[in-house]
């Protein structure tokens, strides 16, 4: 059985539950989203246990410092989402995504080099297992309207605020 490294972290805008696989982070959400996470893992990695430990791969000091005011925390942090192929794709375009700003779905698609595949942009968005790291809730929708964010559209907003983005 596969164990992972756990730990909670309370935050402005709730505990944030961080899992890792030794040095990379496959996961970070939201602790009322515990069932999602745990959906995902298995997906991934079958049968795991979760061993509370107290800085798994870092996260936990990253994301102290993170809330704290430090937007580049997550510089460099070593994340492995999984998923597929187009997917990791999205997902590993969200970190070239400047702290203090924005894009839309349909930016993000024509920047990947498929722009007509927005809805499918916002799909694997959804599926972010790894929240604030990859930032998702750097993705708006058109006219920079807030859509869409599995935590939540106040936390989005919170997140995006707390990063300095100027919101309509």
């Amino acid at each position: 059985m596969m164990e992972l490294q756990t730990a909670t972290v309370p935050s402005p805008i709730g505990n944030v539950l961080v899992v890792a696989d030794g040095p990379q982070l496959v996961s970070l959400d939201f602790e009322e989203y515990a069932a999602r996470m745990a959906m995902l893992l298995t997906k991934r990695y079958g049968q795991y246990r979760l061993v509370p430990t107290p800085d798994p791969a870092g996260a936990v000091a990253r994301l102290v410092h993170y809330f704290a005011g430090d937007l580049a925390a997550f510089d460099g942090m070593a994340a492995t989402p999984g998923g597929t192929a187009f997917q990791s794709t999205v997902w590993q375009a969200l970190r070239e995504i400047p702290v203090g700003t924005t894009e839309s779905y349909g930016r993000l698609a024509a920047r990947l080099g498929v722009p007509k595949a927005s809805r499918a942009v916002g799909y694997a968005n959804s599926l972010n297992p790894i929240a604030i790291v990859l930032p998702c809730h750097r993705v708006v929708g058109a006219k920079a309207a807030l859509t869409g964010y599995a935590g939540g559209l106040e936390r989005k907003r919170w997140l995006l605020q707390h990063e300095g983005v100027q919101l309509i």
